[in-house]
């Protein structure tokens, strides 16, 4: 399992079901990325996607029983880290990495005519 699968499974395991778009920004995964990957992921049978019935370009992802079952197997030693890594590196530390994460995730999805946004950090 790679690392952006991982993503795939905690973010829809912490939302249930997802719209892809919705997925791609929940794991910070570029959708043409996600789109390579979703296709692996349901034919080992670890995500479900359905079409909406309102609008069939759109799809929505769900954990299918095994996905399920690996999350919950793995997962504990994944927070274990996650926590130690807070308590090495801090949590407002932390907070102020994740704000400067999306800043440059939003600054790297601008069109090259976009003015970025000014930081609040300076």
């Amino acid at each position: 399992m790679s690392e952006q699968q991982w993503r795939v499974l905690r973010a829809l395991g912490r939302a249930g079901s997802l719209e892809a778009g919705a997925l791609a920004h929940a794991t910070c995964l570029l959708a043409p990325s996600l789109s390579r990957i979703l296709p692996d992921m349901e034919r080992r049978r670890l995500i479900v996607r359905r079409q909406l019935e309102s609008d069939l370009r759109r799809s929505v992802i769900s954990l299918d029983r095994k996905g399920v079952r690996l999350l919950s197997v793995h997962s504990p030693f994944s927070d274990r880290i996650h926590i130690d890594i807070m308590r090495r590196f801090g949590s407002r530390r932390m907070a102020t990495l994740l704000a400067l994460l999306r800043e440059l995730e939003h600054a790297a999805t601008l069109s090259p005519k976009s003015k970025p946004r000014p930081s609040r950090r300076g």
